[in-house]
């Protein structure tokens, strides 16, 4: 087994600060490889390690990574840009994943992102689209359209 599968797999097993051991040597043996970027930036994120997580995130999507190990990296990085306060950075590349990918969990953390921006009525909008949307429950599913037509005129009177 190379060392790059023996640290996503003590990863998953819960020993992530081995595996960021292990991938922190690979970074330095490898600074090019993206999928080696990419993974420790997440175990550094496992390990709650933010701060230093970023850039091995803003350097894996730099380098360019497989379709959906790009989209989890748009996700790791926006999502940790907003838990160290840095709301533009993070709605930047949400945003920007959101264009490649429109993936759903994108848009999810693109609204916090909004709404730690003070802008609730984009959060809000881009909540309600979603679940109209997506849902499978019975109720929404009977005012899909309704939720989806206020999804944008929250503040709209008539």
């Amino acid at each position: 087994m190379n060392q790059l599968n023996k640290a996503i797999e003590l990863r998953e097993a819960g020993k992530a600060e081995e595996a960021k051991t292990i991938l922190i040597k690979l970074v330095s043996d490898n600074p090019t490889d993206a999928q080696i970027n990419y993974q420790c930036a997440w175990c550094h994120d496992v390990l709650g390690l933010e701060n230093e997580a970023i850039p091995y995130y803003e350097k894996a999507i730099a380098l360019g990574l497989p379709h959906e190990d790009s989209k989890e990296a748009y996700i790791g990085l926006g999502s940790t840009y907003r838990t160290v306060g840095e709301y533009a950075k993070s709605e930047s590349i949400l945003t920007e994943g959101v264009k490649l990918y429109d993936d759903n969990a994108l848009k999810v953390f693109l609204a916090m992102t909004k709404y730690n921006l003070g802008k609730h009525a984009e959060a809000m909008e881009i909540l309600l689209k979603l679940l109209s949307a997506s849902s499978t429950d019975e109720s929404i599913k009977k005012y899909k359209k309704a939720i989806g037509f206020y999804s944008d005129k929250l503040d709209q009177l008539w």
